[in-house]
């Protein structure tokens, strides 16, 4: 695994070294190509003004801020400059708090913090185990890429994760969401069988199915048009509409004769599911006798 950042996670007087690795495999994302459907070219962009329908390159274009329609503040480049923070290659750590204080919309992308050395070891294995028996999260600020990003730092197994999170003007705020009513009466009758539902339902999330059935159909889509083999879609499954009450003694109906495990494995999986197939030819029918 390739560190992008190399720096210390600071806190007073003690400071840790460490690498910063991505915890996303963007590898295994399928991406398409835009392609011309005539020859098969790739497409290209051009950087087209809007206005005068020009192609310019990269040295006549300058940055803007829209405050009115069709009007802009011009931002150059060496006044972006003057506004840039100073990197001090530091994860710095300004407190420890509940991870229940932190939403769950404040969370953004995902790193691995690892110790960078020898040197490094003790003292990441302290601050590892410290948070580990408190329950705290770290929360500190960093510069990457000439921004001064929020983070989280907390222990995963025997590691710590190192979470950019969200300032909270970037985020909106779930009173702003239409129709939701907080004083919605409920059933009681209903809300003891969803209960009893949900009991039943508990698992945990190594026994549920979470693999990517998208990005594996996507994959078997790909490999049978690189063989030249009939591509076959999905059946689309009808759901049925109930009132809540039926909906619900269904699904407890159904929990009570299942439990909630991974799915098979792929050789077991029933036909519809198969993406490529081949084409068999169709037997003729059987005439029926005369009675």
């Amino acid at each position: 695994m390739r560190s992008i950042w190399k720096g210390h996670i600071r806190f007073l007087l003690v400071a840790i070294p460490v690498r910063i690795y991505n915890a996303i495999e963007t590898a295994e994302k399928i991406q398409f190509n835009q392609l011309h459907r005539e020859d098969y070219g790739p497409i290209g962009y051009d950087k087209r003004c809007k206005k005068c329908q020009q192609v310019v390159t990269n040295d006549q274009i300058t940055k803007g801020y829209q405050y009115e329609p069709d009007r802009y503040a011009i931002i150059e480049p060496e006044d972006i400059a003057k506004v840039k923070i100073k990197t001090t290659k530091a994860v710095d750590i300004i407190g420890f708090v509940d991870s229940e204080e932190i939403p769950r919309t404040f969370y953004d992308s995902p790193y691995f913090a690892g110790p960078d050395g020898p040197v490094s070891e003790k003292p990441y294995a302290l601050l590892r185990e410290v948070m580990k028996q408190t329950g705290k999260v770290a929360i500190g600020k960093v510069v990457l890429r000439d921004r001064e990003d929020l983070v989280a730092v907390f222990p995963l197994e025997n590691g710590l994760v190192l979470q950019k999170l969200h300032y909270p003007h970037e985020l909106r705020s779930m009173k702003d969401v239409p129709e939701i009513d907080g004083a919605t009466k409920l059933d009681k009758n209903e809300l003891r069988l969803a209960t009893t539902l949900v009991e039943q339902m508990v698992t945990t999330l190594s026994e549920i199915d979470t693999a990517d059935q998208y990005h594996e159909a996507l994959k078997k889509l790909i490999e049978s048009k690189i063989k030249g083999k009939k591509v076959v879609e999905f059946e689309v499954e009808e759901l049925p509409r109930l009132d809540i009450m039926s909906a619900l003694k269904k699904s407890l109906q159904a929990s009570s004769r299942k439990p909630m495990v991974k799915a098979a494995p792929a050789a077991s999986k029933k036909k519809a599911l198969t993406l490529v197939k081949s084409v068999a030819k169709a037997k003729p029918a059987k005439k029926r006798k005369a009675s």
